[in-house]
């Protein structure tokens, strides 16, 4: 390709990446998409991962996305994905951008709605999976003694005297 057809900016997934980023670098900005992931879909599309995405075609482009959308049906391994027997499906599916964070966080309304011991360390702001609380985790909520400056009721020490 030559420096004419080279996009600085481009969408994958809903997600602008600067064009001077390698392929497998820029893939896993994607949010639902790490490192190990984004070079599994480069390999399975034979893509260079060294190669800059702004120099990619719409064809590559366009596979990128195809792909990211069926993951599962790419031949990737079922631990590779982010959501395994899904609550409501049964299946097998892997999330990307908002809805990763929507159903992460109807996952956590549920738990706290059932009355779950992660429900109640969710509600009350604690560590859900099985941290020490005695030294770690502070986060300054505790509030202090307020040592008191001078009598109630007392003027500053600027007003004259008689």
């Amino acid at each position: 390709m030559s420096l004419e057809d080279f996009k600085h900016i481009l969408r994958i997934a809903g997600k602008d990446i600067e064009g001077s980023k390698k392929s497998i670098v820029a893939l896993s900005e994607v949010k639902g998409i790490g490192y190990n992931l984004a070079q599994v879909i480069l390999q399975s599309l034979n893509i260079s991962p060294y190669l800059r995405v702004g120099f990619f075609t719409d064809k590559d482009i366009s596979d990128v996305e195809s792909a990211i959308k069926n993951i599962s049906s790419m031949g990737v391994p079922n631990w590779y994905l982010n959501r395994r027997k899904d609550m409501d499906t049964g299946t097998d599916v892997h999330l990307i951008t908002s809805d990763l964070d929507f159903t992460k966080s109807n996952d956590i309304e549920r738990e706290k709605s059932i009355m779950s011991w992660r429900g109640y360390r969710h509600m009350f702001g604690l560590r859900v999976r099985g941290q020490r609380t005695r030294n770690t985790g502070r986060k300054q909520t505790a509030v202090g003694v307020k040592k008191a400056m001078g009598k109630p009721g007392a003027s500053s020490g600027n007003a004259a005297k008689k």
